[in-house]
């Protein structure tokens, strides 16, 4: 491979991821509006954003609350690896800042979503966690750096010598509770709308759609090998405007 089709390969590849990342923000935004429970990786920013409104803490948003703890776990690597930390990882920051600009992006998109009904909150987290599993599975496929929520666990498991799933649960179940602990630091209570039924059912089954849907993307492995023709096309649009 040239080094022109190396360069083209690796853009191609993070379009895809780019949209990967929108699908998996547009899941957790779903969760969201649901009101029965955000997904895992949003707990603690939907806690701060929450908070921030009544003023306890900066108002930021949740997708940059969700940048700052992915931040928080990048650095967590860093600290557990140490010398074995490959700098590469480090683009995981860009990724999560896109993450968050991304998950704000599609909580504008939802806005207009307000379940009220038990129904129709449960469709939307079961349409939430269906989708961010797909854009996981997706975002598994593109092959680039992990995610800074599946990069901390992946750094443990190394350094402790334990099985990712375990880490990963462990892991997972660590924000949750962190979550708990910053509802009633903040307002006293449990906040049912941001950790609730849906969330418990978030981290099992989008797991298990994960790998479920992972079963069915040979179509997107064929999409991520292709090489698109970039100069043919460009050329073709100077043809057209010369044209004119």
């Amino acid at each position: 491979m040239t080094k022109k089709e190396k360069v083209i390969s690796f853009v191609w590849q993070h379009l895809l991821l780019l949209v990967s990342l929108f699908i998996m923000t547009l899941g957790v935004a779903l969760c969201v509006k649901s009101m029965l429970g955000s997904s895992v990786i949003s707990v603690l920013p939907y806690v701060f954003q929450e908070a921030g409104a009544d003023g306890m803490v900066p108002a930021l948003t949740i997708g940059q609350y969700t940048y700052i703890m992915n931040a928080i776990l990048v650095v967590g690597q860093v600290g557990v690896l140490r010398r074995k930390f490959d700098p590469i990882q480090l683009f995981q920051l860009l990724v999560g800042f896109v993450f968050g600009m991304l998950l704000d992006f599609n909580m504008y998109l939802t806005s207009w979503l307000e379940p009220t009904a038990f129904w129709e909150k449960a469709l939307s987290q079961l349409a939430g966690c269906t989708v961010l599993a797909a854009g996981v599975a997706l975002e598994v496929r593109c092959g680039s750096v992990t995610m800074p929520g599946e990069g901390f666990p992946v750094a443990v498991s190394r350094v402790l010598g334990m099985d990712f799933p375990r880490v990963k649960i462990a892991v997972d179940t660590s924000l949750v509770l962190l979550g708990i602990i910053a509802c009633y630091a903040f307002f006293g209570a449990w906040q049912w709308h941001i950790i609730g039924i849906g969330t418990l059912f978030a981290m099992y089954y989008v797991g298990f759609a994960v790998r479920i849907i992972g079963h069915h993307l040979s179509w997107f492995d064929r999409l991520l090998k292709y090489q698109p023709g970039f100069r043919r096309y460009l050329y073709g649009l100077a043809k057209y405007i010369y044209r004119k």
